[in-house]
This record gives structure tokens, sequence and C-alpha cells, in this order.
């Protein structure tokens, strides 16, 4: 589908499920390699990065374990500024190999929220892990290991990405028109 409509918004075809998928299993390959030999707890900021997470740890083969954190900040098709926490973490972070999984780092706020938490709880390393970045959009410093793509500023929906929380479900990102 090139184009399709959701609520009032038109959006068009950005990248194909099939580019989506070479970039994971690249991004899985690096974090396979670099987290030889260790047990890596992968952190996933919800609701946007569950499907992005789901591929990710399909395609790695060290052993893991997945958790869950849900963060907000958005509002419709803007970042609303204000980070809120709906639901907290309830695994003990201390000496673990902490890799953070999310859909996508915009302005970086969510992220440096989570990172600046996450670091007082004393992991024996913290990396973050992204399919998506808006490089033009970042407002703090991150130090981002894991980047699966950059893209431009422009809004998008699918592979868990969603407006107004619809178009999660689609297989391809499409960009607003």
């Amino acid at each position: 589908m090139q184009t399709l409509t959701i609520k009032d918004k038109t959006f068009a075809l950005f990248i194909p499920e099939t580019e989506i998928k070479q970039r994971v299993a690249a991004v899985a390959q690096r974090i396979d390699q670099d987290m030889a030999g260790r047990t890596p707890l992968f952190l996933v900021v919800l609701n946007g990065a569950f499907m992005f997470a789901a591929d990710l740890v399909r395609m790695i083969s060290v052993p893991c374990e997945v958790s869950f954190i849900k963060l907000a900040s958005y509002q419709g098709t803007h970042s609303s500024g204000a980070v809120t926490e709906v639901i907290g973490l309830h695994t003990d972070l201390q000496g673990r190999d902490v890799i953070i999984v999310e859909d996508i780092v915009d302005t970086g706020l969510t992220m440096r929220h989570l990172l600046d938490k996450l670091a007082t709880l004393q992991p024996a390393s913290l990396q973050v892990c992204t399919l998506l970045l808006k490089p033009g959009k970042l407002q703090t410093p991150l130090d981002l290991r894991y980047v699966a793509m950059e893209i431009p500023n422009d809004f998008i929906v699918g592979y868990g990405l969603d407006y107004d929380e619809q178009g999660r479900n689609l297989k391809d990102i499409y960009t607003l028109t």
C-alpha cells in the first residue's frame, strides 16, 4: 500500500518491511558481538517499541532477558516536552548489562530522563538501541550505541509507532504527507 489514511491524516510509504527487517538484523548482529559472554537485559519502552523489540530479540543469539517500562511524552503528532512515567520498572538492574530498546529518539528528552533514572540503579552497563533516530531534532546529547536508521524530522507511523494510538499494526513505516 503506497498511501493510507488514519483518522484525519494521510501517510505515504516511507520504509518498507524488507528494509526494516534488514536493519533490525544488522543491529542484532552488533549486539550479539558486543554482548558475547554476557546476558543482557533488554528494557523495552512501551508502547511503540514492542514490534521492534520482538523482532530484535528473536534475532539475538546470546542469552538475554526482557523487561518493560512505559513512558509517555507524545500527544497526537507532537512531543509534549514533559515525560510521564506510566509503568515503573520492577527488575533489579544492579550489576546488569542493560540495553534500552526504543522505537524512536527524536528530541531525546524521554531517553535522557530514562538514562538518568536507570543510572542511579547501578547497572554494569547501560546502552540504547533505537529503531529510528531523528538527529535534526535532538535537544540533548545522547550516546546511542545501536541505531538501526536515521530519518528526517517527519512524523511517522507503523511498525509499532502510532498516530493517536492507531497504525501500530502496520508492517511498513509511513510518513505524514
